[in-house]
């Protein structure tokens, strides 16, 4: 959750920090606008985007009848395709000195980075490479005396100053802790005419997770950023984004989305919206999903595509027969179901009896359909096509040696954290049905209960007193779930799988700081879990997709795994090993460890990476398996390549940073060997390839 400036300040405020008095004016207000500090006043343009300065957003007034012609033109403005809600008033203040101080969360270190500037303001990247000082702050240790000697001493200030700054930075930082902040950047700080730090402009995100858990925090969120339409997605708790072509989509899974999303754009059918409606497709989501679509003028026709894993697709048929309530569709619907009760939900639609109700058997079949029922006048959108890309040869041997093993399979002892929970005791019927040795299960105070036939102890420690445990499954909450991975690892447990998503960004960094030298090796959270298919499964993931063969699929999506084990499995092609890495920003295992034990997992003779826009997991993949001389091939797909830059889309990892690198991270693949694969329809023809 982004704030602006207004909100970024009201925090700051709350938290101790000096910021300049300011209020509020909204479009037919300027006219009676009134303050009680003097002028000259400056009036900011409150907009979830840089650049205001340039695009005129920031102008001070003198006297009090410049205001209203003044602030009329700011709320005017459209600054990079962001209309203007509202303005922030200040009193203009002196200004001594100034500099640059932010807090962020880096994915790609893992840490906290601390960085001050002796120079603040517009364009602080311009002002030469002596200007920053970057210093990383791990968690839980947090911001140490050396590192606010060094920031200090780095900004050249007057040493008569060093109290009043080790204090406010030390503020900062613990409000960046208490509020779950993933940043919290002053530009400028500055030292004022009174002679005080004063934060004289801000910027904070909040990590959305730690929002979900923390209601106060809902008081910062403004839904004038926001469409009509993105604000009742967010009450809903749905994932949308709109974007600027006519097919309505709907589908479960951020991964999934992403690949139907490119389907429809690079078909020239291009999608007007991107909605994951999540595991959770109940009958108000289901609803609320309609209602956007439905009352989207430019939806032409909505798609809904299905995987189901945990989602029922009878369950999803009835929410949306019960959402039409008898009627006729607003608009033409194809849908496409596949997965956990896929022929009770076309046997559902089917019963609603309606011609604009249009079931397709796969995703070509609802291409098809889309296609005729695209009309004449329906907006064009024009994306590069999407190639296949080959690889010249594989990475040459360099001698590598691991003596990584998986060793997981159909006699690893299981243990369940949460067993007594609603989906533990699910989950743990599930694997029990395919045949996993669940011989354990942990939930403090709960301990001397059987549940499902397996014995419950109130810790690992006291579990471990009574058997031999192979791998653990976290099904906790998300406030609990961090502490339980801790305890896994504490306990040195071989395997750890955390299911559990919306663990506070924070809180994994903690995690995964203080077990960085424990044996165990975590999977997730936000993961699907593990599944050898035939003998094991320690996850969540549906058993129907899957079957026994040579092929390892490693996946960032639950659902886009399901989507390629089953075009696989079809194909006469089956697995070895299916494991979801994590859709998180901070997981344990990435795909460069799990190679490094497939090196060695003779049953693998060909691995499918399943990637994303986000983040920078398959170009570290490509960098180790050139650098290692990794000796099986490798068959990729990429979701999200269409995807608007700077949007997230579904889970925390699936999002395409601006200036952003699909192309490069496409390149780089090939240029390791991989096979890129420019659809999901070419994932089992160019494994099969690799077979023979």
């Amino acid at each position: 959750m982004l704030l602006n400036e207004h909100m970024s300040k009201a925090l700051f405020d709350k938290a101790g920090l000096h910021v300049p008095p300011g209020k509020t004016v909204y479009p037919g207000t300027e006219d009676t606008f009134e303050a009680d500090f003097p002028m000259p006043w400056i009036l900011k343009a409150q907009v979830l985007t840089g650049g205001r300065g340039k695009a005129g957003g920031v102008l001070r007034v003198e006297a009090r009848g410049d205001f209203a012609p003044t602030a009329r033109k700011i709320l005017g403005l459209n600054i990079k395709g962001h209309e203007v809600p509202f303005i922030r008033v200040e009193p203009a203040v002196e200004i001594k000195r100034e500099f640059y101080i932010s807090l962020t969360v880096s994915r790609r270190q893992g840490c906290v980075l601390l960085t001050v500037g002796r120079e603040g303001g517009v364009d602080i990247e311009s002002f030469g490479e002596g200007n920053l000082l970057v210093q990383e702050i791990r968690l839980p240790a947090g911001l140490s005396a050396n590192q606010i000697r060094a920031a200090f001493f780095h900004l050249k200030m007057e040493k008569e100053r060093f109290s009043e700054f080790a204090a406010l930075l030390t503020t900062l930082f613990n409000t960046m802790l208490d509020n779950g902040l993933l940043m919290a950047e002053i530009n400028p700080l500055i030292i004022s005419g009174d002679d005080r730090f004063v934060a004289l402009d801000g910027k904070v995100e909040v990590d959305d997770n730690f929002a979900e858990l923390h209601q106060e925090m809902e008081s910062f969120y403004q839904p004038e950023h926001a469409t009509h339409e993105e604000n009742v997605a967010r009450d809903a708790g749905l994932s949308y984004v709109k974007l600027d072509g006519w097919v309505g989509l709907m589908v479960n899974g951020a991964g999934l989305a992403m690949a139907t999303m490119d389907l429809l754009n690079f078909s020239k059918l291009p999608a007007r919206n991107f909605l994951d409606l999540g595991g959770a497709a109940d009958h108000k989501r289901m609803r609320t999903a309609l209602e956007l679509l439905f009352g989207d003028d430019k939806v032409r026709a909505v798609f809904i595509n299905l995987y189901a894993g945990i989602l029922s697709c009878r369950n999803v048929a009835l929410a949306l027969q019960d959402a039409l309530g008898g009627r006729e569709p607003a608009k033409p619907i194809v849908a496409r179901m596949s997965g956990n009760d896929a022929a009770g939900g076309v046997e559902v639609l089917q019963s609603i009896g309606s011609d604009s109700l249009h079931i397709a058997k796969d995703m070509r079949e609802a291409v098809e359909i889309l296609g005729k029922l695209k009309a004449e006048d329906a907006p064009v959108i024009d994306f590069p096509a999407a190639q296949t890309l080959r690889p010249e040869a594989g990475p040459r041997p360099t001698g590598h040696i691991s003596t990584a093993r998986l060793g997981i399979d159909r006699d690893t002892p299981i243990l369940v954290q949460g067993i007594t929970g609603k989906e533990g005791q699910l989950h743990t019927r599930l694997m029990q049905t395919y045949g996993a040795n669940v011989v354990a299960g942990v939930t403090p105070f709960k301990g001397g209960q059987e549940v499902l036939g397996v014995p419950v102890y109130n810790s690992i420690a006291e579990a471990l007193r009574n058997h031999d445990i192979g791998a653990s499954i976290i099904f906790v909450p998300p406030r609990m779930a961090a502490d339980a991975v801790l305890e896994a690892a504490f306990n040195e447990i071989p395997w750890t799988v955390c299911i559990t998503e919306g663990i506070v960004q924070h809180e994994m960094l903690a995690v995964f700081e203080q077990i960085q030298f424990s044996l165990t090796r975590v999977v997730g959270p936000n993961t699907p879990g593990i599944i050898v298919p035939g003998q094991t499964k320690i996850g969540i993931m549906p058993t129907d997709p899957f079957m026994p063969g040579p092929v390892a699929i490693l996946s960032r999506s639950g659902t886009l795994t399901y989507e390629v084990a089953a075009r696989l499995t079809a194909s006469g092609i089956g697995q070895s090993v299916c494991i979801g890495i994590g859709g998180d920003p901070f997981i344990g295992l990435n795909y460069a460890d799990i190679f490094e034990m497939l090196r060695n997992h003779e049953a693998t003779k060909t691995v499918v990476v399943l990637g994303e826009i986000g983040g920078q997991a398959e170009e570290n993949l490509a960098e180790y398996v050139v650098r290692t001389g990794f000796d099986k091939p490798v068959v990729s797909f990429v979701a999200g390549r269409t995807a608007p830059p700077g949007k997230r889309l579904g889970h925390a990892g699936a999002i395409l940073e601006r200036g952003g690198g699909v192309e490069r991270k496409l390149e780089t693949m090939r240029k390791a060997g991989f096979t890129v694969c420019a659809s999901l329809e070419e994932v089992a023809s160019a494994t099969l390839k690799t077979l023979k």
